[in-house]
């Protein structure tokens, strides 16, 4: 595989997330981060090891086989079409949009124009899932019926919810409530907080019904994904067999009941990507799903690799309609938190594949 280059326009946390990823796989790789200014060049080379610079030139000249959006979310939609227009393909940060508008704009754009762009929504890559989907794939577990998510938040979460319950274009409502809870702090992104502060943070559970009958709740506060007094929970039930966080129970053909423990699994074209801690199973592991950065950072890695077989004229790492579906989701979950326990309705979109009734 030859290496892949890519230019990443952005300076924040996830821009770092992709430099760590291009200097820590040189073989696989290699990045340049195109800045702002000079203060945060420095700060993304001090902390990635990866190149910098200021100047759309030099960027340019760096001659990418594609460009990482990893700008705010209120900027991602707008950029992508920039470099997009400029005759690159463009790996995005998700979400694809944040309103309703702003995605028909988009659609509009890459029809008209045949823009290359790809989100990249990492979650359903992430090892620890991939047993459980295999497992619901096969049919193992028959048809999914109700889901309990507490894994991840907003358009993560719909991209959840879509592909666990294997809908696409089905029409579905959302209802439900924010509130505010205090919780003691215990992690951050700069380590663990010891001091024992109360923070007060955002809680969301609303109540999704599709219109086939299948029904998801989904429970989730931000905290959840640094906290040591938080955990992360999926529960998927189908009528031949149940997925609770890192365990399925089914029937076997002769309908005798079984269990399994899974574990985290990569498939073998990304093994190159594949670091021993992915599979380590700590001594003091607690309850929950385990979608540590480990995984984030393995799942990002596979979308970059799959952007060269995109570039080469194979599939969409992400197909672009299900980034649009996503996104609109995560637009009728914001307008449900605006207006509690009121029924939001999806309506149909330009990129619905299928009648939605």
């Amino acid at each position: 595989m030859n290496k892949l280059r890519f230019l990443i326009v952005g300076s924040g946390y996830r821009a770092e997330l992709y430099g760590r990823i291009a200097a820590g796989n040189p073989e696989l790789f290699e990045a340049l981060f195109l800045c702002r200014s000079d203060e945060k060049a420095e700060l993304m080379r001090i902390k990635t090891g990866t190149m910098a610079t200021v100047s759309s030139d030099e960027a340019e000249s760096f001659r990418p086989d594609f460009v990482v959006i990893a700008v705010n979310k209120d900027s991602i939609a707008k950029t992508a079409c920039l470099w997009a227009r400029r005759g690159y393909a463009v790996l995005a940060e998700t979400p694809a949009g944040t309103s309703g508008d702003e995605l028909l704009e988009l659609w509009n754009a890459r029809e008209a124009e045949r823009l290359r762009i790809i989100f990249c929504e990492q979650y359903l890559r992430y090892p620890s899932l991939t047993e459980g989907l295999y497992a619901l794939d096969s049919g193992l577990l028959g048809t999914p019926q109700t889901l309990y998510l507490s894994v991840a938040h907003d358009y993560h979460a719909a991209s959840l919810i879509r592909r666990l319950f294997l809908v696409q274009d089905e029409a579905y409502t959302v209802r439900g409530e924010t509130a505010a809870f205090p919780i003691v702090e215990t992690d951050s992104r700069l380590g663990p907080v010891t001091d024992g502060h109360l923070a007060e943070k955002q809680h969301t559970v609303l109540y999704i019904v599709f219109s086939s009958g299948k029904r998801a709740v989904y429970d989730f506060s931000g905290v959840q994904y640094r906290s040591f007094i938080r955990s992360r929970h999926l529960t998927l039930r189908c009528d031949r067999g149940e997925w609770s966080d890192d365990t399925i129970l089914y029937l076997d053909s002769e309908n005798i009941p079984k269990q399994k423990r899974l574990a985290a699994t990569v498939p073998e074209k990304y093994r190159a990507l594949a670091s021993r801690y992915l599979f380590a199973d700590p001594a003091d592991r607690g309850p929950g799903l385990r979608l540590d950065s480990t995984q984030d950072e393995f799942a990002v890695s596979s979308m970059l690799m799959d952007m060269g077989e995109y570039l080469r004229g194979g599939p969409e790492p992400y197909d672009f309609k299900d980034a649009l579906r996503d996104a609109y989701f995560w637009a009728l979950i914001k307008e449900a938190e605006r207006s509690p326990w009121d029924k939001i309705s999806s309506r149909r979109m330009p990129w619905d594949t299928q009648e939605v009734k």
